[in-house]
């Protein structure tokens, strides 16, 4: 390999390696750097659920769904509300990926062996509206083999170049700059850290123990977003979420620092929609945390109960599952930390599911027999562990043994009469087979989904019917996640600078450009869209590199 390559690329998550493996299929050679050890290779998209947006697949159609263009776009743009002039771009990017989660996605990734688990979720299901946010019909794709399975064609890629010399996988090697030379971007400068022998994901050393300069004539910036740095979180925090929570727990791993963002402006990058952001309100602690803060996220089913921190009723359609954002919003508005989940051992067997490869073995082992069990009863092992191990979970045989674990983990004052009186009335509901509780209506239309009917929703039951116990509470926090805005980039990945034009040399992908052009999301996600951003963007970088060198 020759001492300057075709481009370096800062950051080895799933958009880094998918520029650089369109690089190299394209007869380049790569250089990336990152500052983590090799036992992180693949960044967030490790840890992640393996999700993906596809529009019209072969497995929606063959659970008796219904999807298009036309419909997908209508869920994209009603979500994604955009509304502002630097929006030009981030709409660019949400038509052409559109394009692609309805055409070649699904061929590309499935002639590099990527394979999807035959049910389809119903994600994000939105907010009541045709016209307005969420997704119409099912459109997550499970990965079989989970966030690994989709890292796992691009990381063969990069490492088999890396053996013949045709890629140089840099680790520890921490980006402090940008190289700017008449105006374009020629390299990197930076600090090599001291190795370490961190697992993936846990916190590594920041001791310098020399500099390094590389240079190229395409530099891509794939280093990630903003969620495990949360003074960054809170400070970009916006005034229609409310006010930024005292307390959050962490979804990504602190090396999600957002620290290139600034760096890539210095070197004359535009950032946008720096207030635009994607955190979740069903985050647990993770009884057995890989780093600070650990947060896992639970992917409910329709039918817990939810109730702010003081016991109150979250107002319709604000369901579990429904809208992320809108319910973030609301929470924060009661000033509260912290909300609940009233449910059963019958809901939580077949409506719990935790996000993140590790916390779904047998999906991500590609484990069929562990897959099995899904569908007998009891929970899923992990589930059940943080049932058992949880420290936000509280299990009881009755209502009033329920409310006094729940009052012991509050922290704020719990109006245990108000937690009855939503129990009760709910319950009440449930003595005929109709009823006006739109919650309840929509646990009705979800199981006219055969996908949901099978393994994600179940039947309506009494919160307080002992044969459905016991009576489980899970106290939820908030946990930071991902950034929809970022360095805005034309729709081959360019950098931009604030008065539009190019900066040369300079190329984004991943989460670092809003998942393309600054912010393709707008306010809100459709859910599957963030590895799908990811690939998206990393492709088009990757491609863009490739035609010019």
């Amino acid at each position: 390999m020759s001492p300057e390559p075709d481009c370096i690329i800062v950051g080895a998550g799933l958009a880094g390696l998918v520029a650089a493996s369109e690089l190299l299929d394209a007869g380049k050679t790569v250089t990336i750097v990152d500052q983590e050890p090799a036992a992180s290779l693949g960044g967030q998209a490790f840890w992640s659920f393996g999700g993906l947006f596809l529009i019209d697949s072969p497995e929606q159609r063959r659970l008796g769904v219904h999807d298009s263009l036309a419909l997908a776009r209508q869920d994209w743009f009603g979500s994604a509300a955009f509304d502002r002039e630097e929006d030009h771009w981030p709409k660019r990017w949400a038509e052409a990926y559109l394009l692609f989660a309805a055409g070649e996605k699904r061929a590309w990734l499935h002639e590099k062996g990527v394979r999807f688990f035959p049910v389809v979720g119903w994600a994000e299901r939105g907010d009541g509206t045709s016209g307005g946010h969420g997704n119409s019909v099912p459109r997550f794709h499970i990965t079989w083999g989970t966030g690994p399975g989709v890292l796992a064609p691009f990381v063969r890629r990069v490492q088999a170049a890396a053996a013949t010399g045709e890629a140089r996988l840099l680790h520890r090697h921490r980006v402090d700059e940008l190289i700017v030379e008449d105006g374009s971007v020629t390299g990197v400068r930076g600090e090599i850290l001291k190795a370490d022998s961190a697992g993936r994901g846990a916190p590594s050393n920041r001791e310098r123990i020399a500099d390094f300069e590389l240079r190229a004539p395409a530099v891509v910036v794939a280093s990630g977003g903003i969620g495990g740095n949360h003074d960054m979180v809170r400070a970009a925090w916006p005034e229609r979420l409310g006010t930024p929570p005292d307390f959050m727990l962490s979804g990504v791993p602190a090396h999600v620092d957002g620290r290139m963002l600034g760096i890539a402006e210095t070197a004359g990058a535009h950032l946008i929609n720096g207030d635009r952001m994607w955190h979740y309100t069903e985050g647990i602690q993770n009884w057995d945390p890989i780093w600070e803060r650990h947060g896992i996220r639970i992917l409910p089913g329709p039918s817990s109960l939810w109730l702010d921190a003081h016991g109150d009723r979250l107002p319709a359609p604000l369901f579990p599952g429904f809208d992320t954002l809108g319910t973030l919003e609301h929470l924060r508005r009661t000033g509260s930390d912290h909300s609940w989940f009233i449910l059963t051992q019958k809901i939580i067997e077949k409506e719990f599911a935790l996000s993140g490869s590790e916390q779904n073995p047998d999906l991500t082992g590609k484990d069929l027999g562990l897959l099995a069990k899904r569908i007998v009863p009891g929970a899923p092992v992990p589930v059940e562990a943080f049932k058992q191990k949880g420290a936000d979970f509280v299990v009881a045989d009755t209502l009033d043994e329920l409310l006094a674990g729940m009052q012991r983990l509050s922290g704020v004052p719990l109006d245990l009469e108000l937690v009855t009186r939503h129990v009760r009335e709910h319950d009440r509901e449930l003595d005929n087979d109709f009823g006006k509780d739109l919650q309840l209506a929509a646990v009705r239309v979800a199981r006219s989904y055969r996908g949901d009917k099978l393994i994600r929703v179940a039947s309506p039951h009494k919160l307080t019917d002992p044969k459905a116990g016991p009576m489980i509470a899970v106290k939820l926090h908030i946990l930071t996640r991902k950034s929809l805005g970022g360095i805005e980039t034309d729709l081959d990945g360019r950098v931009l600078s604030a008065d539009g034009a190019p900066v040369p040399g300079l190329y984004a992908a991943g989460e670092a450009s809003g998942f393309g052009g600054g912010g393709m999301h707008g306010y809100r996600a459709l859910e599957g869209t963030f590895l799908g951003g990811c690939l998206f963007s990393g492709r088009q970088a990757g491609r863009t590199i490739a035609r010019a060198a």
